[in-house]
């Protein structure tokens, strides 16, 4: 548990972070790889775009449903439901495990994303299907890789090694052959469905395969090892908020604003939250010994009852820390002298010239001097917002809920 000792490599890690954001600022790095790659992706998704609408001959309303619903796997929505599902039957390690690897996932493929600022086939002469709201946002997103194929490919790799490790006595050899079958099934269904959406070309596709693979893969080395960490190491909490903090700082600065920034702030913000959760409640609410579902401790009912009383619990929750967020990060900005704007959640704090030179004039205390330091200007304070909302939102599902169900003799 967090014991407030804090261990070298923790200001050692967050340290060289910094100073690898200092450096790649101070050599434009992004841009520098964005030179180098940029222009052979678009070459390679030009030279595709015969091959995409030979895909796209075999259009159906049928065939667009049914991908359109498939791509709804790794959606928002899906997580928002699927990470609850897995802490409150009983499978608490499997669900920090999954939100942990799609944080980074999330964050290694949006980033090169916005790095490498590459666009998605032109539409036209491609058809763009975008039957959700999810897909309209994502479409706005530049192309390589396809977040898509690399969540899922991740996202089912770790489940099915879960399974193999975890009820490996009960599976023989035909179990994990047709467990692998369904994941390459999955994998394969997604990518041809996001080409044949419109919305990624094959190398897209590809990249985002094998980058999949490659953190998978590595993950499978380090979950353990993180997982000892959060549920039993020292300064856990301290340590993942000040790693959160850099990592918004690291992301790069895409050619056109995206919505890639604001998926890694919300994950981001739920893992953290999650992290704060699961230091407080582990030994009463996550260690291995809790039941789980199916046993004789944890009935389908009482599973049920769990979901009725939790989904809503957390959406709650997720609201109260937006409208907290949003009242509170003005106030301290202010008080700091920090210049701030804000993109779509407060109308008050839309940038304009005359609020960057409001408090030109003013006379400076400390804290404000030394705030004076930051770069010259204005700070999105929509990012703060969205990072405590979700992060209230993972607090919920592994601390206020978990308590609920004690009080409602559902644990």
């Amino acid at each position: 548990m967090d014991t407030g000792v804090i261990p070298l490599w923790q200001p050692l890690c967050l340290s060289g972070l910094l100073g690898f954001v200092v450096a790649a600022s101070l050599f434009g790095l992004t841009r520098r790889l964005r030179s180098i790659v940029q222009p052979w992706v678009v070459l390679r998704v030009q030279s595709e775009l015969p091959l995409i609408l030979q895909i796209q001959r075999w259009q159906h309303r049928y065939l667009d449903n049914f991908f359109s619903l498939l791509s709804c796997i790794v959606s928002v929505p899906f997580y928002t439901g699927f990470i609850p599902i897995l802490f409150w039957s009983g499978h608490s390690k499997l669900g920090r495990q999954v939100t942990f690897l799609m944080a980074f996932c999330d964050y290694i493929g949006n980033a090169l994303k916005d790095a490498v600022s590459a666009p998605r086939p032109s539409s036209p002469p491609v058809r763009r299907v975008t039957a959700t709201e999810d897909e309209k946002e994502n479409a706005m997103e530049y192309g390589l890789p396809s977040s898509h194929a690399l969540n899922t490919v991740c996202l089912s790799g770790y489940l099915l090694h879960y399974a193999l490790t975890t009820y490996g006595n009960e599976m023989n050899g035909f179990r994990v052959w047709i467990g692998f079958f369904l994941v390459v099934l999955l994998v394969s269904l997604i990518a041809i469905g996001r080409i044949y959406l419109g919305m990624h070309s094959f190398i897209d596709v590809a990249a985002g395969i094998a980058m999949g693979v490659i953190i998978l893969a590595f993950w499978l080395v380090v979950d353990d090892h993180i997982d000892n960490f959060v549920t039993s190491g020292p300064n856990v909490t301290s340590f993942c908020a000040g790693l959160s903090l850099v990592l918004l700082f690291a992301y790069p600065t895409p050619e056109a604003p995206t919505p890639s920034f604001e998926y890694h702030t919300a994950f981001n913000g739920v893992a953290f939250g999650l992290v704060s959760g699961v230091q407080q409640t582990y030994h009463l609410f996550h260690s291995e010994d809790i039941p789980r579902i199916f046993s004789s401790e944890l009935s389908i009912p009482v599973f049920f009852g769990r979901l009725l009383a939790g989904i809503p619990t957390i959406l709650i929750v997720k609201f109260c820390s937006k409208a907290l967020a949003k009242w509170l990060f003005p106030v301290i900005c202010n008080t700091l002298g920090i210049p701030i704007r804000s993109s779509c959640y407060i109308a008050a704090l839309k940038e304009s010239e005359s609020s960057k030179n409001k408090s030109d004039n003013k006379q400076l205390g400390f804290l404000q001097r030394a705030i004076s330091l930051l770069p010259h200007k204005t700070y999105d304070v929509d990012t703060g917002i969205r990072f405590i909302q979700y992060a209230g939102l993972g607090w919920s599902v592994s601390d206020l809920v978990p308590y609920i169900f004690t009080r409602l003799y559902l644990s």
